[in-house]
């Protein structure tokens, strides 16, 4: 055998590891109950979630994390099952539902005639994830629904900041604590507006 043959395997499992693709991981912000909440009767109204606006430099597959004051990292391969505003109306949505016992309309036709329909509209500000520290939202949302024949909204401002002191699970998980901190906050107004509180805004 030529002296060179041997080395032959040797380089062909080398060239077959540098083409190989790095594995994907796939990660979402519905995360399963971790408290058991109080049964409540259904709730006297329908819920209907709208997309959510997310700021574009956030709104895609890729998770984006934050680097010292001015810097960003896409990381490739970790991703988010669906675009992320997505994953925020599918995450926010399983939450209140499960909170207020209504049933989720969204992209249906509403049919006030039977229960009144409880719109809401989320524009996230800011969702920025330092690893190893914190992360931090900020967000616009509002209620609406029809009385009387007229439209009617209550307009409120949500910020958290939550610590996520350890690697990429734990930022992970404190992501997935700010939608279920962000659907309490809501579920709560949504709890006494509903019946006709015309008031403002409690954060």
């Amino acid at each position: 055998m030529m002296p060179w043959l041997r080395y032959c395997p040797l380089a062909l499992l080398m060239l077959i590891g540098a083409c190989s693709s790095p594995t994907l991981r796939y990660h979402t912000l519905s995360a399963p109950p971790t408290e058991e909440l109080p049964v409540k009767p259904p709730a006297a109204f329908y819920l209907s979630i709208a997309p959510v606006g997310v700021p574009p430099q956030l709104d895609q597959t890729p998770l984006v994390v934050r680097q010292g004051t001015g810097g960003a990292l896409v990381l490739e391969n970790d991703r988010w099952l669906s675009p992320f505003g997505e994953e925020i109306r599918a995450a926010l949505a399983a939450a209140l539902v499960n909170r207020l016992n209504a049933r989720d309309v969204s992209g249906l036709a509403e049919r006030t005639d039977v229960k009144p329909v409880i719109r809401i509209h989320l524009q996230v500000r800011r969702f920025d994830a330092w690893p190893g520290q914190r992360v931090i939202f900020s967000g616009d949302w509002s209620l609406s629904t029809l009385r009387a024949g007229t439209r009617v909204q209550l307009l409120c401002t949500s910020r958290f900041n939550q610590p996520a002191p350890g690697g990429y699970p734990d930022l992970l998980q404190a992501q997935q604590k700010i939608i279920a901190r962000l659907a309490e906050q809501i579920a709560t107004h949504v709890d006494r507006w509903a019946p006709g509180y015309r008031g403002d805004c409690v954060e």
